[in-house]
Formats: structure tokens, C-alpha cells, sequence
């Protein structure tokens, strides 16, 4: 019997050899699968502000208000279909008190007139894009202060006039612009309210003069249809008013869009009110540069 001492004993040596094996390949698979990182001693530090940006894409319906007297003496109403897309990101100017905001939006309108005889189809895309300076007061409450370059293009179709039945509508104005973000909790679920104003200073926008025809302007008789705008001549002022709030790890923004856009130049009177409710998602991204390790951590 002495002489089987050996073999069996060099059988158990290679075998636990073998379950040690196994049990580490084991290991190491449960440990990329779960995501630890062996190799890596402490998290990575968190990135600053400024690498953050935040995109929105909200849908919205409402109600609009269009007067055109170049087109027809009477006020249209109707409602109306909007799509926005906003961008926010801080920027490194100013240690990182500057937050950059672009807005891309429009809406199609279909509105009568009260007698219900005629109709006009409307629409119009808007972008803006801004510059604002932050604050925070009270630990909570982020203030901003600044101005955006705002431009639109787009136009008003009436479908009972057979002379001159469009009316174009072209505009540029720098705006100034005020925001007030305050992120809160409710049973420990965090919410962000947010309220925006934005209203022209200055700028220019595009108008025929009273009784001129778009034939009359094609043939190159310019009457000072570019127009200088201030809000003298052109009342407007925009609100927005959100929410963010999460559901099942998704956040989503709800709000209300007063977009306020008036003039009165070449002896004609416009507006276009909107009033829209809206509903959409958020999401949060982050840019980071990729730098290679000096040395390659050993890889199975």
C-alpha cells in the first residue's frame, strides 16, 4: 500500500492546481461582467461643469392668434402643432460663470376668422442662441442675466385672396434675456423648475409697404421693406416656463410657451401669439478626452 502514496498524493497536488485555476478564471469573469476595475485604486475624480450639456426635445400644442393686415383686416385663431430643441452648456469664460443656451423651434397654425369664411395656414422656424451670465443665491436658486441673437423665418397664407395671398415674414433682433433655476425635492424625488424671459432690443425684419405687391418688389421697387425694429415699433417678449421631473430613470420636461411676436411698420400692424403646452425629454451628456495609459494593465 506504501507504494500508492505517492501517486495519490501528486493526483491531489495537480487536481487542487486545477480547481485553483478554474476558481480564478471564474472570479475574473464575475468581476468584468459586474464591472470592477482591479487595476483602477479609487474612482475617477468628477468632471467639471463645463463638460457637461444638456439637450431637451419638447412637442407642444396650443392656440394662435394671427393679424396680418396686409393680408385681411380681421384676426384669425386656431390651433397649432410646435417642436423645440434647446441646448444649455457652461463654458470655461469667467471660471466657468458663463452658460451657453441655442434654441431651435417652430410651429404650423391653422386658424379662421370669427365668421368662419376663410382661413390662413401659418408657420415659422426660430433659432437663438445666447450668452448668460450665473449666479447662485442661497445655496439653490441659480440666477442668470444675458443677452441672445434671435432670428425667424416664415410666412402666412390666406386662402380667400387671389391677389397677394402670402405674407413673408423674415426677422433679426438681439435680445435681452433673464432665467431663474431652482432644483428642489418632493419625498426625496428631485425636481428643477426653470422661468425664462427673453425680450428684442433692437434689430430688423422684413415688410412690403401698404398696397405694395410682392410682383412690384420682384421687379426690384424697394420701399424700405428691411425695417430697423425696437420695441417701439415692435413690442415682443417670449416666456417659458418648465419642469423636470424623473421617471423611471428618464427625465422629462413639461411646460408653457408664450411666444408674443408684434410690429407695426410701413404703415401695417402683424402679430403672431402663441400660447403652447409642451411636453418632452432631457437628456445630460458628457465630452471626455481619452488619453492613453503609459502602461497597459495585464489582460487574460
Amino acid at each position: 500500500m506504501s507504494h500508492l502514496l505517492p501517486a495519490y498524493t501528486t493526483v491531489s497536488f495537480r487536481m487542487s492546481r486545477s480547481v485553483r485555476k478554474r476558481a480564478l478564471i471564474f472570479l475574473l469573469a464575475i468581476g468584468t461582467f459586474l464591472g470592477i476595475r482591479p487595476c483602477q485604486a479609487q474612482d475617477a475624480a468628477p468632471l467639471p461643469e463645463n463638460r457637461y450639456t444638456t439637450h431637451a426635445t419638447l412637442f407642444g400644442a396650443g392656440r394662435t392668434s394671427l393679424y396680418e393686415t396686409y393680408l385681411s383686416p380681421s384676426t384669425y385663431t386656431g390651433p397649432h402643432l410646435s417642436i423645440l430643441h434647446e441646448t444649455l452648456r457652461k463654458t470655461h469664460w469667467l471660471d466657468g460663470r458663463i452658460t451657453t443656451q441655442s434654441i431651435l423651434d417652430g410651429f404650423f397654425c391653422y386658424t379662421s376668422n370669427r365668421a368662419g369664411n376663410s382661413d390662413e395656414l401659418g408657420g415659422k422656424i426660430n433659432y437663438s442662441i445666447g450668452w448668460h451670465y450665473n449666479w447662485v443665491v442661497g445655496g439653490r436658486l441659480r440666477l442668470m442675466a444675458g443677452g441672445e441673437v434671435h432670428a425667424g423665418l416664415g410666412a402666412i397664407y390666406n386662402n380667400r385672396n387671389s391677389n397677394n395671398p402670402v405674407q413673408a415674414k423674415a426677422d433679426i433682433d438681439i435680445d435681452a434675456s433673464l432665467m431663474a433655476v431652482y432644483p428642489f425635492h418632493i419625498r426625496k424625488v428631485p425636481f428643477t423648475a426653470r422661468y425664462q424671459t427673453s425680450l428684442p432690443l433692437v434689430g430688423a425684419m422684413f415688410s412690403p409697404r401698404y398696397g405694395q405687391s410682392y410682383y412690384e418688389m420682384s421687379l426690384g421697387n424697394y420701399d424700405r421693406n428691411v425695417c430697423f425694429t425696437y420695441p417701439g415699433n415692435a413690442p415682443s417678449m417670449r416666456h417659458f416656463l418648465t419642469l423636470d421631473f424623473p421617471i423611471a430613470g428618464f427625465t422629462f420636461r413639461a411646460g408653457y410657451l408664450c411666444d408674443i411676436r408684434q410690429s407695426r411698420v410701413n404703415g401695417l400692424r402683424s402679430h403672431i401669439w402663441n400660447h403652447s403646452f409642451m411636453i418632452g425629454y432631457v437628456k445630460h451628456f458628457s465630452f471626455v478626452k481619452r488619453k492613453e495609459p503609459q502602461h497597459r494593465p495585464f489582460i487574460l
